[in-house]
């Protein structure tokens, strides 16, 4: 349902500004709302799931690293629930869940390393000879207590003198770690959000590499990420783009109108295609260039609907087929795991339903995603530079926590 606490229809720009105004319940219910009705979707998910896990993290009470890794998790999986088509949540929370463990783990460790370098000390400065001491006896009550990240966080309420009820140091340590451990965790998705925001910069700069004067490049339904890798290429290149598009256009209706516009300004000619005229011209087709929605464990990846087709095509031709993908859209899990499920679309854009016997004679669907099969991508690129299949796993391993890899949001 709406955001009851909001009197108006929200989009994620006022969503985003309210965020430090808006009471954290009221927040999550209102980027539901979005995710529900598609007013959010592509990269822009993935920028607001960082966003509202960072809120999470800032006013939620929490009182050990459990709970506040179970209130991330239970805000990805309300998250993943409104918009089931959408891997790069469970990308996002996974990659949270991560770093709080790492700050966690950090912290005790320097708490426990302060320690020890606080009893050595304590050690005499120079040797001393005496013969063998008898053995003396240990008081537990002199043994000193570990004061590590760990051990104060797991402090689930404040330890009160049982006589007046005055907190001891013991409960203002665990308060001020606590503290720390927001400051830093907060910290670090604000990291992840400036990963996001520059990924598909930092994929554009090795467009010159990519791509060479005089090439011939398809784009299948070009999005944001592939616009912006053609025109950084055009601004050091010239070269041809062959516009690939499945739906059916209006009549005098151009097909990417806008990118044609800025690529022809550039000094780069674009052709448009429809899908199925793309057999025929992919001989003269150097690359095909398309972008991922989530890259799979497995290497598959899911993107466009058709894209699968123009991969196929260039495999029998022996054209090399190249993803782009920011590394935050790796998902350590194969799609056969991950209950995944594909958008459905406006059914118009293929039947007119002006028509009113197609419309009583014909169901149609359109679904507007689908899962392209590894062995149809030759290279990955990402915002680290051009990667191969066998590289992948090193890469989700260096930026998911191996507990996390295993969380599935996305199934009830």
């Amino acid at each position: 349902m709406a955001p009851s606490q909001m009197s108006y229809a929200p989009t994620l720009g006022k969503l985003l500004k309210s965020l430090n105004t808006q009471p954290l319940e009221a927040s999550i219910e209102a980027l539901i709302y979005l995710l529900k009705r598609r007013q959010v979707k592509g990269d822009d998910v993935a920028n607001a799931t960082a966003h509202m896990l960072l809120q999470v993290v800032a006013k939620s009470k929490w009182q050990n690293v459990d709970q506040l890794l179970a209130k991330v998790s239970n805000t990805g999986h309300r998250l993943a629930q409104a918009a089931p088509t959408e891997q790069v949540i469970g990308n996002v929370v996974r990659r949270v869940m991560g770093l709080i463990r790492d700050e966690a783990s950090e912290d005790r460790n320097a708490d426990e390393m302060g320690d020890s370098v606080s009893d050595l000390s304590q050690l005499p400065t120079t040797p001393t000879i005496s013969t063998r001491p008898g053995p003396t006896p240990l008081r537990a009550a002199t043994l000193p207590m570990s004061k590590s990240m760990f051990n104060l966080l797991c402090v689930s309420e404040t330890v009160q003198s049982p006589v007046t009820g005055a907190s001891t140091p013991m409960s203002q340590g665990a308060s001020a770690n606590m503290h720390a451990l927001r400051s830093e965790v907060i910290d670090g998705i604000e990291e992840i959000m400036d990963e996001i925001s520059q990924a598909d910069d930092q994929i554009a700069g090795f467009a010159d590499i990519q791509i060479h004067p005089g090439d011939y490049v398809l784009a299948y339904l070009p999005s944001p990420t592939v616009e912006r890798f053609l025109l950084k290429a055009a601004a050091k290149r010239r070269f041809t783009v062959f516009l690939a598009s499945a739906e059916r256009q209006k009549p005098g209706e151009v097909p990417h109108a806008a990118l044609r516009k800025k690529l022809n300004g550039l000094g780069v000619n674009t052709i448009s295609l429809a899908s199925n005229g793309l057999m025929a011209y992919m001989p003269r087709v150097n690359k095909v260039v398309i972008s991922a929605k989530a890259v799979y464990a497995n290497g598959g990846i899911s993107t466009e609907s058709g894209c699968s087709t123009a991969a196929r095509a260039a495999q029998e031709y022996s054209k090399p087929v190249i993803v782009l993908s920011g590394v935050y859209k790796f998902c350590p899990v194969d799609p056969s795991d991950d209950g995944t499920e594909f958008e459905q679309g406006d059914s118009s854009t293929y039947v007119d339903y002006a028509d009113g016997e197609a419309v009583d004679a014909l169901e149609v669907e359109n679904i507007v995603g689908e899962y392209l099969p590894p062995q149809y991508v030759d290279v990955y690129l990402t915002n680290l530079g051009p990667q191969t299949r066998d590289h992948l796993a090193t890469i989700m391993a260096d930026h998911y926590k191996l507990e996390d890899m295993g969380l599935s949001l996305h199934l009830p």
